[in-house]
């Protein structure tokens, strides 16, 4: 087991309101500052330009950080994710997440299985795994119907139980359903706060530690340290009022704060 940082933790410093983005080696030194031991290249458009002397680069500024890489992206496809396939080969990534999901196909449970049938022994020949992250536009017990119907060791779920809420699905709920079939952490707390007038509530995320995740919990039903399974970082920082500077200057605080946090508790 390992604790990681993923490119949801730079979300605002990569994004268009960033004045000079950060880019993907600037992620990977900030990572290994940090106390960061592994990346998560997750959602992250721009890798699927990049030509193999360009991934040849990447994988060897992370072997010179001493960090462990690891990819996301959305859809289960089979061209998508044995092109996601190729990429990790490229990159020395055992452990590839995604959704299934896209903007223009989203599978029922019985297709999922069909799809997934046809990728993931390629994924097992080549020693990679696999995730499936659990989220809103996917009730917990299809995922886990679709993982266990698919039957392979090579795929399993990308747990974040702060996703499903949004399904009124609760996070202890989501973590005891999933727990024998996790491959990979997102850690990231969340809160509700009332709105002006108290019409309503906020979620967004807060602080490791200061919100309802259960981490203890989650550790104890997951098992990571025992099974190998590594904790990744991420956030759902809101945009500050004071603009791109505060915005930026706070995400690095709560990165710094959640990779601190994790690392005390090894």
């Amino acid at each position: 087991m390992a604790y990681g940082i993923s490119t949801y933790a730079y979300f605002w410093r990569i994004s268009d309101r960033a004045p000079e983005p950060m880019t993907l080696p600037a992620m990977l030194r900030d990572t290994a500052a940090l106390g960061g031991e592994v990346f998560q290249i997750c959602d992250y458009a721009p890798i699927e330009s990049y030509d193999a002397a360009r991934l040849a680069d990447v994988r060897a500024t992370a072997d010179d950080l001493g960090l462990t890489l690891e990819l996301g992206t959305r859809g289960i496809r089979p061209e998508h994710l044995l092109k996601y396939l190729d990429t990790a080969g490229e990159l020395g990534v055992t452990l590839v997440r995604s959704m299934l999901n896209t903007a223009d196909h989203r599978p029922g449970t019985a297709e999922a299985v069909a799809l997934l049938k046809e990728a993931v022994p390629r994924y097992a020949d080549a020693g990679v795994t696999l995730g499936l992250e659990t989220y809103e536009q996917v009730a917990t017990d299809d995922l886990v119907d679709v993982v266990r119907a698919v039957d392979d060791p090579h795929l399993g779920i990308v747990l974040d139980p702060g996703n499903s809420v949004a399904r009124l699905e609760r996070p202890v709920d989501v973590v005891t359903a999933t727990a024998p079939y996790v491959v990979n952490i997102h850690v990231k707390d969340f809160a509700f706060t009332r709105r002006d007038g108290w019409v309503g509530f906020t979620y967004a995320g807060c602080p490791l530690g200061e919100g309802l995740l259960d981490h203890d919990g989650m550790v104890a039903a997951v098992r990571p340290a025992e099974r190998g399974i590594n904790q990744i970082v991420e956030h759902w920082l809101p945009w500050q009022d004071e603009g791109y500077d505060a915005t930026a200057r706070l995400e690095h605080q709560w990165t710094q704060h959640s990779i601190d946090t994790l690392l005390r508790s090894k």
